[in-house]
């Protein structure tokens, strides 16, 4: 009896995700009904983690507080260890339909419709005669915390211990769950039309947060403000003067200054004694982004300075810039062809920067990754109107394109993830990604009264 082909391999994936497809469906649903924002995911993991032993992948939860980490292992012998992976949080997006209404939580991005997509593509690889032509490892990477938010929560949680980074795939890189994986691929949805049915190419920006506290010192407002030194006026001059650097920012560089206030007074008849920030400055490559972030810097230091308040300004370690591998963007994009029309799959220039950040971008620079897109969505990312609408599409159709392209890479050999493998050179070692990392992470203090 002859081997089967790759053909004949991707036909019985596809009739299985056909067949059970509506527990991928179910899953993304499940967990949109009940979002959780970046680690604290308790209600979400246990969703997975059911539905992974339901599907007979063994798995460790816990990981990075509340990721999962598992294998599928091939019949055909060793060969490369490919992750598919998942991202776990929501968003705190209160007047999204969906939203919790106790913490305000929502998947306005789609992370629900990613582990749908997971699951689906998991159902494909584990019909038996598929696996046991694999070469190698199927690793299923579950990672918490890719939304950036809650920077003063993740950092007291830095602080107790409990995390070293305040993204998930930073943490699995930390932690070494990374170690043993070869290249790794993600599909997020998109409502952006200029995507089609789904979507290959593109990069991200690289960022970083700052969490600034302004200090003054109280006093009553209307007897004697003189007395005080007004920590929200020192914030709000620093708002005037990021905004004033916005047009030195090259547009070619993509570079974004954004934030919120997160604290600004405790009594509407004292003077503020503090004001905090988070922001965020963001640019396509680290040279860009230290000079956004030391004009940033300046913005927060002469908000102190006009008003004699302290300021100290902690610097938390973003992400890097997202690379897409070449090679396994072609695997993947001859199949997303083959299953939406040549047509419908854009194809976008390796610069094209969406002006986000993602934590893929970390993962790519230490081993070949992919961050494809897939339609079925509308809305505005991030907004109250971002809804996954076709979920055929967005969730089955994702699983099939996955599916397909990890048998493309592990039967007959696993020649070409071997190829991918071979042809991949890292831009930072493990061990230069934490030392990078590391630098990035730091505290000044400004005292704006002696100006220094």
């Amino acid at each position: 009896m002859s081997a089967l082909s790759r053909d004949d391999l991707k036909a019985l994936a596809l009739r299985r995700i056909e067949q059970y497809g509506e527990e991928a469906i179910g899953l993304a649903k499940e967990v949109l009904r009940e979002p959780e924002v970046g680690y604290t995911e308790r209600k979400t993991a246990r969703k997975v983690s059911e539905a992974l032993i339901r599907w007979g992948v063994p798995h460790r939860t816990g990981v990075a507080l509340t990721g999962i980490k598992g294998y599928l292992y091939g019949g055909a012998g060793p060969g490369p260890t490919v992750a598919l992976m998942g991202e776990l949080d929501a968003l705190r997006v209160p007047d999204h339909p969906y939203a919790d209404p106790a913490t305000g939580a929502a998947h306005a991005c789609g992370h629900h419709a990613q582990l749908g997509i997971l699951l689906g593509a998991i159902i494909g690889l584990t019909e038996p005669q598929v696996l046991g032509a694999l070469s190698g490892r199927i690793a299923v990477l579950v990672v918490p915390a890719e939304e950036f938010i809650d920077a003063e929560f993740r950092f007291r949680l830095r602080r107790e211990g409990k995390i070293g980074f305040l993204g998930g795939k930073q943490e699995f890189i930390r932690l070494g769950e990374i170690d043993d994986v070869d290249m790794a691929l993600l599909v997020h949805t998109t409502s952006d039309p200029q995507d089609g049915r789904m979507a290959v190419g593109g990069t991200s920006n690289g960022h970083v947060v700052k969490l600034v506290t302004f200090t003054g010192r109280a006093a009553h407002a209307g007897s004697s403000p003189w007395a005080g030194v007004n920590a929200l006026n020192a914030a709000h001059l620093a708002l005037l003067v990021l905004h004033t650097q916005r047009e030195t920012l090259r547009d070619d560089d993509h570079g974004r200054l954004h934030g919120i206030l997160t604290a600004g007074g405790t009594a509407v008849n004292a003077v503020p004694a503090e004001a905090r920030l988070e922001w965020r400055v963001r640019a396509a490559t680290l040279q860009a982004l230290e000079e956004a972030e030391a004009k940033a810097d300046r913005s927060f230091k002469a908000g102190a300075l006009a008003v004699g308040a302290t300021v100290q300004i902690t610097t938390v370690a973003g992400y890097l810039p997202l690379v897409n591998d070449p090679l396994l963007q072609e695997v993947f994009l001859a199949n997303a062809r083959r299953l939406v029309g040549e047509e419908k799959v854009v194809v976008h220039p390796a610069g094209a920067n969406r002006g986000g950040s993602t934590d893929m971008g970390d993962v790519s620079h230490l081993l070949p990754a992919l961050h494809p897109y897939v339609g079925g969505a509308r809305g505005t990312g991030h907004g109250k109107d971002y809804l996954v609408e076709d979920y055929t599409l967005a969730v089955l159709g994702a699983a099939r394109a996955l599916a397909m392209t990890v048998i493309d890479l592990l039967a007959e050999g696993a020649v070409r993830a071997k190829e991918v493998k071979a042809r991949f050179r890292p831009r930072l070692t493990k061990a230069d990604y934490l030392l990078l990392q590391a630098s990035r992470m730091r505290e000044e203090v400004y005292r704006g009264a002696e100006g220094e």
